[in-house]
């Protein structure tokens, strides 16, 4: 396939097929860099296809070093380490490698590079992206090894705060990387339980995406063919790993979750990362489990979306009870946990979690205000079962 571009604050190049991790040493050229920093998670330092990303651009005389103290929620710790590796080694540009905690940190140091303020002065709240220093920033090649979060095509990265144990969502436009590779043999080992996980939260994206009440129709619109990718694909990716098809279509829908996800998200996030916060719980499981009951919250709001929705899926039933059953039917074909508790949650923190997503980012583009009363009960839903 050829490369294409998107267009929103500046070009970013996607170069989309099978291989083409081969051409990651001319993509860190082409974008200037000299010695690159490659930022990935433990787990994948440890594999072959990180050696062979180091080997070819050492090959093609590139001063590469690689930095994987990341964790599964990465922490504002794990970035400033990074960027002490980074300003140490004298790199110029930053290699992110890795599923969503891997690009997410690896984003965020390619930020704080040339910052002298601190992290959490650039969380996504009123103006604070205006003091980022712009000239600062190091340039960024993306390569997701999962299809999930589409975190390397978005302009924001979610951090954990130890400190306060909440998430907070470091934002500036120029966060978006501007070259990405999507490599669907990149994602070929990943697990069927972590396959299913990381695409099921690339349909919350695009389903949260689809019911926020923000006047976005190109974004709806994406969205919609982005869950019509899961529909098909998702099932296939999961239970025939091999299926490079099936894994390039689930990059696709990932990146597009996270394209029309700029017209907001909601319930279903503004739970997750306080869940994922207080948890350490994967994200993408949360999300999963967290769906239906969401779904449900928000029905009176979103019958008209989930009927169109219904028609464009191709679902026996064109209605919200039609979206519902699907929802539930995949999630039990991937064996995805029906309640919270079946992954170690627990009711000891229900009003302070209700707290924390009625301040989360996302709830503001929920299709209803729910108050922090309202999110504790969807959450004691949740956790039970009870739908």
């Amino acid at each position: 396939m050829q490369a294409y571009r998107m267009n929103w604050n500046y070009p970013t190049s996607v170069r989309v097929g099978a291989g083409r991790i081969a051409e990651l040493a001319d993509a860190c050229k082409q974008l200037g860099m000299q010695a690159p920093l490659l930022v990935t998670d433990p787990g994948l330092a440890a594999l072959p296809m990180i050696d062979s990303a180091l080997k070819q651009c050492r090959d093609a005389g590139l001063n590469v070093d690689l930095f994987s103290s990341i964790k599964g929620n990465p922490t504002g710790q794990n970035v400033m380490d990074g960027v002490v590796v980074y300003r140490v080694g004298h790199h110029d540009g930053v290699i992110a490698f890795g599923g969503g905690s891997a690009l997410d940190a690896a984003k965020a140091i390619a930020l704080m590079a040339g910052q002298d303020r601190p992290l959490w002065d650039f969380e996504d709240i009123g103006d604070n992206h205006l003091r980022v220093n712009v000239a600062g920033m190091a340039p960024v090649v993306a390569v997701p090894t999962t299809a999930g979060t589409g975190s390397e095509v978005g302009r924001a990265s979610v951090i954990t705060d130890d400190e306060a144990h909440i998430k907070r969502i470091i934002f500036h436009a120029r966060m978006l990387p501007a070259l990405v590779i999507l490599d669907p043999e990149l994602t070929v080992g990943l697990p069927p339980r972590i396959t299913a996980a990381t695409g099921m939260d690339a349909l919350s994206h695009n389903l949260e995406a689809y019911c926020s009440p923000v006047f976005h129709p190109m974004a709806e619109g994406i969205a919609l063919e982005g869950m019509r990718l899961v529909k098909e694909y998702l099932p296939r990716a999961t239970a025939q790993g091999e299926d490079l098809e099936a894994r390039l279509k689930m990059l696709v829908a990932s990146s597009m979750g996270a394209t029309a996800f700029q017209r907001g998200l909601g319930g279903m996030h503004a739970l997750a990362h306080p869940l994922g916060a207080l948890y350490d719980a994967h994200h993408g499981t949360l999300n999963a489990i967290l769906m239906p009951y969401v779904l449900q919250a928000n029905r009176s709001s979103i019958e008209p979306q989930m009927e169109r929705l219904g028609r464009y899926l191709d679902l026996p039933r064109h209605d919200f009870t039609g979206v519902l059953d699907w929802v539930l039917e995949l999630r039990s074909e991937l064996d995805i946990a029906h309640n919270l508790a079946e992954i170690g949650i627990d009711d000891l923190q229900i009003e302070r979690v209700g707290q924390m997503a009625v301040e989360d980012a996302t709830a503001g583009t929920n299709p209803i205000q729910f108050d922090a009363g309202q999110y504790s009960a969807i959450f004691t839903r949740a956790l039970h079962g009870q739908l």
